[in-house]
């Protein structure tokens, strides 16, 4: 089985790739450490599995995930994330992940959710089918924040979970100045007036 681990930190990624080694399957494992990176190394090589990082120093991982999946729309992409999956696990999937685990997994549900997707079925924690199909009997009346382009919902989930604009833009990998955008751009899309009101909305729609 040929995997692709997409992360940032070095420590991560040894961390899959010991997890994998000690899975007694016969893999091949390669590694990118940031979304450009991750691309090239998917055109250039054949993957059974794409293990991807939603958070990466130059573009977000749904960014990532949309353009593998536009070139190369049967490898299945597995994403994973420090985030819990109320954040964004449903706008992953909705992106055309496979599946979506957190970082706290344990070895053997990183496996179990890696051979999974590697036969092509999706992989799904019971928390995030309930919370699937929570989304998809709410779709005749869609909530504003499902109207937010991924960067701007992005912003929204860090402001509301305490970050000001330079901690958010850290992260993100961006300067203050266009995490403001992002911020003015949602405020506006989602009739909000401040950053309290968006973290009441956060809150009463479990986004934080």
């Amino acid at each position: 089985m040929n995997i692709l681990i997409v992360d940032d930190h070095a420590i991560v990624r040894q961390g899959l790739r010991q997890i994998l080694m000690e899975s007694g399957e016969a893999i091949f494992i390669k590694e990118a450490d940031c979304g450009s990176d991750a691309i090239r190394q998917v055109r250039e090589g054949e993957w059974n599995v794409v293990v991807l990082d939603i958070s990466l120093p130059d573009r977000s991982g749904i960014e990532v995930l949309k353009q593998i999946k536009k070139e190369y729309p049967r490898i299945p992409v597995l994403m994973l994330s420090m985030h819990e999956e109320g954040l964004y696990a449903i706008r992953a999937l909705k992106a055309g992940a496979s599946g979506y685990i957190t970082k706290q997994s344990a070895p053997a549900e990183l496996m179990a959710a890696i051979r999974q997707v590697a036969r092509g079925r999706k992989y799904l924690t019971a928390t995030l089918a309930e919370a699937m199909a929570d989304s998809l009997g709410a779709d005749y009346e869609q909530p504003p924040h499902e109207t937010l382009s991924d960067r701007e919902y992005q912003t929204l989930c860090l402001i509301a979970s305490g970050k000001g604009l330079t901690d958010a833009a850290e992260e993100m990998c961006l300067s203050v100045k266009t995490v403001s955008v992002y911020r003015a751009r949602l405020l506006e899309k989602m009739k909000l007036r401040n950053n309290a009101e968006l973290t009441h909305y956060a809150i009463k729609n479990g986004l934080v």
